[in-house]
């Protein structure tokens, strides 16, 4: 007879990763080799550490992420208003951090720096204190997110792109590679350039998204009233609520063109370029 065949389980957690007292990993977590978990840090159920990660601070990461070898999660942020304070970062679920990425914990006491479920930083992409990415969520190679800026869901920042610190993204927005974003970005468009111009509607992003149709048509009614008529912000505002059928996707866009802090991208032909 044949020797019965000896299973030897893989070890899952590398004998020289460095993991404190206190620090909660959930099951079936990896953590390879020269990883540093810190006392605070919680990982969910199936997520995975690649080698010489650094996770520190209050931070807490979804099931099934992905953090890849030299990624810097929870740091202090950098900022000079910043004391000590006790501050986190939440990371959902499904989310990927490729190589060298640094997403830094918030400035002021209990505040937050947070990424949602499914995003994909791409290698040395960076999230400031205070960010708030949503789902599904792009950052390209080198992307940077200066502090207290807000992506919605589904938004692609394109490498090597900067983004002022405050400015908003809207959803499904894109936004070419090497743009300087110093505005707020409305949702549905595609911005290029430095400096930056909204070239138009993101009709593949949208597409994607499973819209139909009639709502693509009034977001590109939309866009014609915001960017070709000439008018101003609060003038083309009130011309969409009377002119545009109701719809969410259009609610949520008057929505973000009302709270637009930092006033908004302006077009390639607008009138009064």
């Amino acid at each position: 007879m044949k020797p019965e065949t000896v299973i030897i389980p893989i070890r899952k957690i590398h004998e020289t990763a460095v993991i404190a007292p206190g620090a909660r990993l959930g099951k079936d977590v990896e953590v390879g080799p020269y990883a540093v978990i810190g006392a605070n840090v919680i990982i969910g159920d199936g997520t995975k550490i690649g080698p010489h990660a650094v996770i520190d601070g209050w931070t807490s990461i979804g099931h099934h992420c992905v953090i890849f070898p030299g990624a810097s999660i929870g740091a202090e942020p950098q900022d000079l208003k910043f004391y000590g304070e006790k501050s986190y970062v939440f990371i959902g679920n499904n989310t990927k951090i490729r190589e060298c990425c640094t997403v830094n914990r918030a400035t002021g006491e209990g505040e937050e720096t947070r990424i949602g479920n499914d995003c994909l930083m791409m290698a040395y992409s960076h999230v400031a204190h205070n960010c708030v990415v949503g789902n599904n969520v792009i950052l390209a190679n080198a992307a940077t997110l200066a502090g207290h800026v807000i992506v919605e869901d589904r938004a692609i920042v394109g490498g090597l792109s900067g983004v002022h610190q405050f400015v908003k993204i809207g959803r499904n927005a894109m936004i070419g590679g090497a743009t300087k974003i110093v505005q707020d970005i409305p949702p549905f468009v595609i911005v290029d350039g430095n400096p930056a111009k909204v070239a138009g509607l993101n009709n593949v992003g949208l597409s994607r998204a499973g819209m139909s149709a009639e709502v693509r048509r009034n977001l590109k009614k939309a866009y014609r009233i915001l960017y070709r008529s000439g008018l101003s912000l609060p003038q083309a505002i009130a011309v969409m609520e009377q002119e545009l059928e109701s719809c969410e996707e259009v609610e949520h866009l008057m929505r973000f063109l009302r709270n637009a802090e930092r006033g908004i991208c302006r077009g390639r032909r607008d009138a009064s370029e």
